[in-house]
């Protein structure tokens, strides 16, 4: 439980924790060297301050206990002497954090200054209308003299005020803001280059060819960029040896095939029974298909540029196609705005997910289309079988097929492979939906052209 809650209080990226890791540092160091500073080296200089002012006090109670009384009321008035301690001495001052170091220092004082002093000697600090210590004097001796004592008013130590401490405390804390600004700024520096590595790793998954990264930063980073250069250099190479294997697959197994299906038509005789010649072109077809579809799999249109478009024109097209053939899809298309992708590829993806609906649901044929929030959705339906959701998840991986497919011949289950690198490829992702009333909905997620919700386009239906 604590290890989750941990992990909810840190910042998310590594330069706000190494910010706030520094801050943290800096402040304990600072609290640290300010306790050191209050607890050795101040309070043992307030200490001796209020030991020598005690001594002064208490010389100065002896002095006016023995002056005559004319010169004795002439030396308390200027002291400010008063029969009762006034009333701005009897306030404390309000705790506050900005005074938090002037309070511990005045009570290290005070509580010296009364140890050292007889117990019936008070002393009260008053921080309105000025810095004054109060003192309790002793009664005078003598028959004429008052019977009462009285509180007279000194001037507090330099010592004890501390005013030059406070200008040390802000020093420090400027110190300490320079630092993490410093860190900041040295973070800033080191988090550039794993940015630019992020945007070249985001490149080339969508299968563009960054340029290479710098190599002449810190020997850690430089290590890094030199590292990615290098796969990047070797995932090129293996995409042109893919290339090149596929040309060679297309060129090496459709010639064939076709010397095949022309020496089978010239081998049989015309009166011959054409029903092993029609078994025959069958299974070449279905040969030629399988080989397209590793083809489609492996190349899924890296290659080609996208571009803006109206995916509604395209749904069009390719129902009206299908529509030819005696496969009436019921179109429902709202009005998009305009999308990037890669016209034959999404054209595949489109194809794929039709024919699927075909072949495997039958009935109740449909696509529909809509945007919501920064989104475009297209969905193909129909009123087949459903299956579960692990099922269908199992569908994107290559090779698997579901139960339903398994009465068709001449399929490889790379179909939604197929679809689901495509929409990878266009940054959106594709989901599998239950049909209100029946039946199977795969949803294509795609992101829409920035700045298009304001140009929408006007190919869809409302």
């Amino acid at each position: 439980m604590r290890r989750p809650l941990l992990r909810s209080l840190l910042p998310r990226t590594l330069l706000a924790r190494n910010i706030a890791l520094l801050i943290a540092l800096v402040m304990l160091s600072q609290v640290c060297s300010l306790g050191v500073l209050l607890h050795y080296v101040q309070r043992p200089r307030v200490e001796r301050a209020a030991a020598v002012f005690a001594t002064y006090v208490k010389t100065l109670d002896d002095l006016l206990q023995t002056t005559p009384n004319a010169a004795r009321d002439a030396l308390t008035a200027r002291l400010y002497a008063h029969a009762q301690l006034p009333d701005s001495a009897r306030t404390e001052p309000p705790p506050g954090l900005m005074h938090a170091y002037r309070s511990y220092q005045r009570k290290v004082f005070l509580e010296s200054l009364r140890t050292h002093l007889p117990a019936d000697m008070e002393a009260r600090w008053q921080t309105e209308g000025g810095q004054r210590l109060w003192i309790r004097m002793h009664a005078p001796v003598g028959a004429a003299a008052p019977s009462a004592p009285y509180w007279i008013a000194l001037p507090i130590p330099e010592d004890a005020q501390g005013n030059g401490l406070d200008a040390a405390i802000l020093l420090s804390l400027a110190l300490a803001a320079l630092a993490a600004l410093t860190g900041y700024a040295i973070q800033l520096h080191l988090s550039r280059p794993l940015q630019e590595l992020t945007d070249a790793a985001r490149r080339l998954s969508a299968g563009e060819t960054p340029p290479p990264l710098p190599t002449d930063g810190p020997v850690e980073i430089a290590a890094v960029s030199s590292a990615f250069n290098q796969m990047t250099q070797a995932l090129q190479q293996a995409e042109a040896t893919r290339a090149l294997m596929l040309a060679g697959i297309s060129h090496d197994i459709r010639t064939p095939l076709t010397k095949l299906r022309l020496s089978m038509a010239m081998a049989m005789p015309e009166s011959s029974d054409s029903s092993f010649v029609v078994a025959a072109e069958s299974y070449l077809d279905q040969i030629e298909t399988i080989l397209q579809q590793f083809m489609d799999y492996a190349g899924s249109g890296e290659r080609e540029p996208a571009e803006p478009g109206n995916l509604n024109a395209l749904i069009e097209r390719l129902a009206g196609d299908f529509a030819g053939l005696g496969h009436e899809f019921e179109l429902s298309l709202a009005r998009l705005p305009l999308v990037d992708y890669r016209p034959v590829s999404m054209m595949r993806l489109l194809m794929n997910l039709m024919q699927n609906a075909i072949v495997y649901g039958g009935s109740g044929l449909a696509v529909r289309s809509w945007a919501s929030g920064e989104f475009v959705y297209v969905a193909v339906g129909d009123r087949g079988k459903g299956l579960s959701a692990e099922e269908l998840e199992q569908l994107k991986a290559p090779f698997q097929r579901g139960p339903n497919a398994r009465s068709h011949s001449g399929g490889t289950g790379l179909g939604l492979a197929i679809v689901e690198r495509i929409a990878r490829l266009h940054g959106g992702r594709v989901e599998f939906h239950a049909r209100a009333g029946g039946g199977l909905e795969v949803w294509v997620v795609l992101p829409a052209k920035a700045g298009s919700f304001a140009h929408v386009a006007n190919g869809g239906h409302q």
